[in-house]
């Protein structure tokens, strides 16, 4: 699939399976910084986002960090300033990988110590050309590429991961799964959790009952106000009780809306 004002421009550095041979202009792009590019796509390839990819809705940019190493042995990385464990990313050969394309959307260090990811930074980046990525490894990477090349940390949570790579998949996945035509259905994606604030309610399907346990009978009722009506109480219900930070929140927005 095609879209107009699209036009191929020069070769890709990775023609992976999957991967876009050539690049696309107007076509929001994921440009990944990583040691270990053949991670990539990776679960990015399966499923609706796999065939997005396929069908040029997005396109995927693949840099390998050891490519910029220094010596012999392509060195990445040092031992920490000051003593400590581990390694740490040199600011050197981070910003030549940086610098070896172009940067698209903003430049972000998968981080523990980052802003939290969540749907608003997600449908953000979906509105914008992409966004470049950065995957740390080891103790981390040299605060000075950070200040220097105004990197953004993000985080998806309060744990360690061994390397930015599976984060990084994630953030991809939860922004291209907003980009236009991905999802089958658009409406599915204001109806989720978090897209109003609240956790999404309880689904069901058929058959109408199972194992002694009904659907619940404003469902099949086929009025459509109070499904709507079940379906929001619901919601609050269960966001008041797995997220009260989410719900307080919420119910702040609601206050300041309605004063």
């Amino acid at each position: 699939m095609r879209s107009l004002g699209r036009k191929s421009i020069s070769a890709s550095a990775q023609p992976r399976d999957l991967m876009q041979e050539r690049e696309l202009e107007n076509t929001w792009t994921a440009r990944v910084l990583t040691l270990y590019p053949d991670m990539f796509p990776g679960i990015l390839g399966q499923s609706l986002t796999g065939k997005a990819l396929k069908d040029r809705l997005w396109q995927m940019e693949v840099t390998d960090i050891r490519q910029f190493g220094l010596g012999k042995h392509r060195a990445v990385d040092d031992t920490p300033t000051g003593g400590g464990a581990g390694m740490v990313l040199r600011a050197d050969v981070l910003d030549a990988a940086i610098a070896s394309r172009p940067v698209v959307g903003p430049l972000i260090y998968l981080s523990p110590r980052g802003r939290r990811f969540d749907q608003a930074m997600a449908h953000n980046l979906a509105a914008g050309p992409g966004v470049t990525l950065l995957c740390g490894r080891f103790e981390g990477v040299d605060e000075r590429i950070i200040e220097s090349r105004q990197i953004i940390e993000v985080s998806l949570g309060d744990f360690i991961l061994t390397g930015g790579e599976l984060a990084a998949q994630a953030m991809i996945d939860a922004t291209v799964r907003l980009l236009p035509n991905v999802l089958g259905n658009a409406s599915s994606v204001e109806e989720e959790s978090f897209s109003s604030g609240l956790l999404e309610h309880p689904q069901y399907t058929r058959p109408n009952d199972w194992g002694g346990r009904a659907v619940p009978p404003v469902l099949i009722s086929g009025h459509h106000g109070k499904i709507a009506e079940w379906r929001r109480t619901q919601s609050e219900k269960l966001t008041q009780d797995r997220r009260p930070d989410l719900w307080a929140a919420y119910q702040a927005r609601k206050d300041h809306e309605g004063s």
